[in-house]
């Protein structure tokens, strides 16, 4: 895998594909192929009244397109914006990033708010808010946004204002990552969710749970020297947290163990 260097200047699409080509989950040039083709076909939609243009925007994406959720909704290809764009599938987030950057198009703003767990469109039109389902086109209420993070939080959950806040480019490929490197473990392509952790810890350096996470993945590819560092920077920048004593013990684990290998 070459060296990839994720710069704060970035931009969509082509970053969020950049990173899926280097991770070797799309074909790069497929990929944009597929998204010249969809921001050519979408003007067609471009009516005088913004309502009626995001409707049409709407049924022509779902209906006429096809775009769903994928099956296999926790996978790699459900998390890759490449692979969304070619099989018109995807997880809320890829889904969602689409359709933003269709309606960018036809000039129309939908924002992306990236709840805990999921991802929806927010849109302003005449002074009018409304929320969309980005796996269905479906219209949300605020209680049914609300439904959604207690079902990812618990039913205590809170619907905090930040939810509200609109993703940056930055926020929106950080949860890509996160979502490709969660899909990367659950099919056991370590070597690619270890280099989602590399990719996020260059942006987030001071996140030390990517540092236990990454030594979680180094250790499933044998690599005890890296996992045993990972897990002695979580124990030494995180001495309270609720976990660190259970780190220890694996630290402890990892030590002995390369001392009876080495």
């Amino acid at each position: 895998m070459g060296k990839y260097t994720l710069q704060d200047g970035i931009s969509l699409p082509d970053s969020a594909l950049d990173v899926g080509a280097h991770l070797g989950f799309s074909n790069l040039k497929t990929a944009k192929w597929a998204w010249f083709e969809l921001a050519g076909a979408v003007l067609s939609h471009y009516l005088v009244d913004q309502q009626q243009r995001l409707n049409a925007l709407l049924h022509w994406f779902y209906q006429d397109l096809g775009f769903c959720a994928r099956d296999n909704y926790f996978s790699v290809e459900a998390a890759d914006l490449g692979t969304c764009l070619i099989s018109k599938q995807g997880n809320s987030t890829t889904l969602a990033t689409v359709l933003m950057l269709l309606a960018k198009q036809l000039d129309l703003e939908l924002e992306l708010l990236l709840l805990p767990g999921n991802s929806v469109l927010r849109s302003k039109i005449a002074g009018e808010v409304r929320y969309f389902d980005p796996l269905t086109g479906n219209e949300l209420t605020r209680h049914q946004l609300h439904v959604l993070v207690r079902g990812e939080l618990g039913n205590a959950a809170q619907l905090k204002p930040s939810y509200f806040k609109a993703a940056s480019v930055k926020r929106l490929i950080t949860r890509m990552l996160h979502e490709l490197k969660a899909g990367c473990i659950v099919s056991h392509q370590f070597e690619a969710a270890l280099e989602c952790c590399n990719l996020l810890l260059q942006w987030h350096a001071d996140d030390v749970h990517l540092n236990r996470e990454r030594a979680f993945i180094a250790q499933q590819l044998g690599c005890i020297n890296v996992a045993v560092a990972d897990l002695q920077h979580f124990v030494d920048n995180s001495p309270h947290d609720p976990v660190v004593e259970i780190v220890k013990m694996q630290l402890k684990e990892l030590n002995e163990h390369a001392e009876i290998y080495h």
